[in-house]
């Protein structure tokens, strides 16, 4: 009989949050063993499961960069080849490739209570097996791998050419000299459009609605001075603070004067493009800024292609997809060779991963969310989700900071078990991401809830987090520590 694998904190997902987990762990809870199960063959995340072209990140890597480790190249905003290179140093620097356990994907965790253990079905390379663990930590991320946000339009099965998701791009296909239709206005959609009319005959990008863009330098020039005269560390930690202030108030800004704000946004897009472009119609959202995530457009790229003559946006309705393109409810026709379904991805809680307590399925939407990383009524659980109004990151940082605390508090404590208590006088509501973007609101009902104030908060706010988790006590009066065998 094969013999159960045991850790005392299992760590689900090798992306940004994962090897956060892990590096916090080597570092702060030595005595404790750990793994990390990465269901892919390759670590990364985000990073590595998106091959389109362009595939970059959307917020500046000073920030996006760990705490820890400086973010050395010359870009800010970096391409996925670069992040990858920079996740694949940290792994090696903090000794954590050989915790890595690739290939083994999680589909269930039981807790059973009489021994204070997580019982976790895994799929490893096709095969049913069980590990143990005293602590469990999901760090996969917010978003299905398997699944992404693909609507069904009428018609879509008369159209000739191919139609593809972001998500699941085909590096084989050859959009050399094509006339291509990248569906969405969201930040995959501005990322992709410039980076296709390299090779492109056209590139419309089709919305139905506008979304707030801003350009910035992709070279950060308080970085390149910086690095010039102070250390690496000491320029990385001054810039990383610049940039998490600039957003802070950026976001408390747009929140506070929010037609203020707008009116900037939308001159600087007229800047960009010109008096005589309809800035209106299709760069005028209707909702406010930071009401969902504003699409960053380096070195104004995607200005520039449409400038270029080599892009285009149209904003109207699909009627249907023809057999060499789409019918727009006003009438017009636009002809496609290729069309790119950027539409969003499916989100999902607790890592898609099956949680039950003593085989009572665990509903992350029945729960309130302690601190943004745990559930009420659930012992020796946590979860990693970022920021959704600033780098994910930041927030994956703080998540293990605290996680590390509460592990070495329970090692005091000599508990073998720490649980949220479930507090039925919270006031609790659904909005545990206040954006109105489309993603949010069709994973509302999967999200855990939230209440009005803390510890039942998820403030979305670094400033007040970092309080939070490094300056509160971890010993509250919600947060129960006991001993399964007392």
């Amino acid at each position: 009989m094969n013999q159960v694998m045991h850790k005392d904190v299992i760590v689900v997902g090798a992306g940004i949050s994962g090897i956060a987990a892990g590096h916090n762990l080597q570092k702060s809870c030595p005595s404790k063993s750990f793994a990390i199960l990465e269901g892919r063959n390759s670590i990364g995340g985000t990073w590595d499961l998106f091959k389109y072209p362009g595939i970059r990140s959307d917020s500046d890597m000073h920030t996006l960069g760990f705490r820890f480790k400086p973010w050395i190249h010359r870009k800010s905003i970096a391409d996925a080849p670069s992040i990858m290179d920079y996740l694949n140093e940290t792994v090696d620097e903090s000794s954590l490739r050989d915790k890595i356990m690739y290939k083994h994907k999680v589909i269930s965790a039981n807790w059973i209570s009489k021994k204070s253990i997580w019982e976790l079905e895994v799929l490893d390379n096709l095969q049913n097996k069980r590990i143990t663990c005293n602590f469990l930590f999901l760090c996969g991320g917010y978003y299905s791998y398997d699944n992404a946000y693909q609507p069904q339009f009428h018609g879509q099965k008369n159209f000739q050419g191919p139609i593809i998701h972001p998500q699941f791009w085909d590096e084989t296909l050859d959009y050399s000299n094509k006339q291509v239709v990248v569906i969405g206005s969201g930040a995959t959609a501005v990322t992709i459009v410039p980076a296709l009319t390299d090779k492109a005959k056209h590139v419309v990008m089709l919305q139905r609605s506008p979304s707030y863009l801003v350009s910035a330098p992709a070279e950060d020039a308080w970085s390149k001075r910086l690095n010039k005269i102070l250390p690496i560390k000491l320029s990385y930690f001054l810039v990383r603070w610049k940039n998490i202030l600039a957003v802070s108030l950026l976001f408390y800004l747009s929140r506070r004067f929010p037609n203020r704000i707008k009116e900037k946004i939308i001159n600087s897009v007229r800047e960009e493009l010109g008096d005589d472009f309809d800035i209106e119609k299709h760069f005028t959202p209707k909702y406010n800024p930071w009401d969902q995530r504003m699409c960053l457009v380096p070195d104004s790229d995607f200005f520039n292609s449409i400038n270029k003559g080599t892009a285009s946006v149209v904003t109207d309705v699909i009627d249907k997809f023809t057999e060499d393109g789409i019918l727009l409810k006003s009438g017009k026709t636009l002809k496609a060779d290729i069309i790119v379904t950027a539409t969003g991805f499916e989100l999902i809680a607790l890592n898609g991963i099956a949680v039950s307590l003593d085989g009572i399925k665990v509903e992350a939407n029945n729960k309130l969310s302690y601190k943004g990383m745990m559930l009420s009524g659930v012992p020796n659980l946590a979860f990693s989700f970022g920021y959704v109004n600033a780098s994910w990151t930041l927030r994956a940082d703080l998540t293990c900071e605290y996680v590390c605390r509460l592990l070495n508090q329970m090692e005091k404590e000599g508990a073998t078990a720490c649980c949220p208590e479930e507090d039925p006088k919270a006031e609790a509501d659904d909005e545990y991401i206040d954006f109105t973007s489309g993603y949010v609101q069709r994973g509302r009902n999967r999200l855990p809830k939230q209440g009005m104030k803390a510890p039942w908060r998820n403030y979305q706010n670094y400033l007040i987090d970092i309080f939070l988790v490094r300056m509160f006590s971890i010993k509250d009066s919600t947060l129960r520590f006991y001993n399964a065998n007392e």
